[in-house]
């Protein structure tokens, strides 16, 4: 959408259920005539407030660095938490996700558009600031319509039900598709290699293929949460072969299991032919929790007995 487009006192509808389709309705309810938010399926959606209040009240009393560290270390935890209640009592967290939503929508919403098939965390979790979208719900300036679209007409959308949207204005935010390394394409001595052919190791590289790191972040907590230990890791891998004069070779242990077979939704089933396989063991098997990557790719040793190295090591 050009940023000059003028969308004032139109229909629109924004085809989607994901972070972006609900971080857009309450963006464009202030100016547009009506937003509609049309959906195939609903998500798992709660409020998170924009200003973390703890946060504010240690920033008065105590240093800067000490808060930031206090407040990562909280955030880390309480999402790891949430994940962790999410597997052992799905319907629990079911129950206080949709209470907040009910709360959040008032008395006589029709909950089923917040109420998903699926038990939470098999699809990533939705975050709304300060519940802006349940705001503009509850306000009657956006509704939700789960349906699925049978063809567009001059006027709008009909739906498979034979209910029509009109429209002014649609916009796609749903059809996701993931694409690894840009889409380029990987040869080694002039043979292509496939990543669903192969594993990863540590999920900072790829088995068979040298000179190349590839790091895949957390698919169940903020994929820059692990991006930041992955890269630390490769700078200690760098430092210990440019110490040692020695080059990495790394084996196989690939099954048929993907790296993002943990989560469910369309584009990630999708992405599974496009992805590398698991391996049976770690580390050649992904393990989506901070904790134990902080440890073993900033703390154990580089030589873990799986990493084989080449070359003789230097002064030997």
């Amino acid at each position: 959408m050009p940023r000059d487009f003028d969308y004032a006192g139109k229909k629109v509808v924004v085809i989607g259920s994901g972070a972006t389709a609900v971080t857009l309705v309450p963006a464009m309810a202030g100016t547009a005539e009506h937003v509609t938010m049309l959906q195939r399926s609903p998500s798992y959606v709660f409020s998170l407030p924009s200003t973390d209040r703890i946060t504010a009240w240690q920033r008065k009393i105590l240093a800067a660095p000490l808060v930031h560290r206090m407040t990562r270390r909280r955030n880390i935890g309480l999402q790891r938490l949430l994940f962790n209640a999410s597997r052992r009592f799905p319907r629990a967290v079911r129950g206080l996700l949709l209470a907040g939503v009910r709360r959040g929508v008032g008395k006589g919403f029709d909950m089923t558009h917040f109420s998903p098939r699926y038990d939470p965390w098999d699809e990533r979790l939705c975050a709304v600031p300060d519940g802006d979208l349940f705001t503009v719900l509850r306000e009657g300036r956006a509704s939700v319509v789960t349906d699925t679209i049978e063809t567009f007409t001059a006027t709008g959308i009909r739906l498979a039900s034979g209910r029509e949207l009109a429209a002014d204005v649609v916009v796609t935010a749903t059809g996701l598709n993931l694409q690894a390394l840009g889409g380029a394409s990987i040869s080694v001595d002039g043979e292509v290699r496939g990543l669903h052919d192969v594993c990863t190791y540590k999920s900072v590289m790829l088995e068979g293929i040298p000179n190349l790191a590839w790091v895949f972040g957390y698919t169940n907590a903020s994929w820059t949460l692990k991006v930041d230990v992955a890269a630390a890791y490769l700078v200690r891998l760098l430092k210990h072969m440019d110490a040692t004069g020695r080059t990495v070779d790394r084996a196989a242990n690939a099954t048929g299991a993907g790296v993002v077979d943990e989560l469910s939704s369309g584009y990630i089933r999708r992405a599974k032919d496009a992805m590398p396989r698991q391996g049976r063991d770690f580390p050649w098997r992904m393990v989506m929790d901070y904790r134990h990557d902080r440890k073993v790719l900033l703390s154990d040793p580089i030589e873990d007995g799986v990493l084989r190295f080449t070359g003789a090591p230097d002064g030997g």
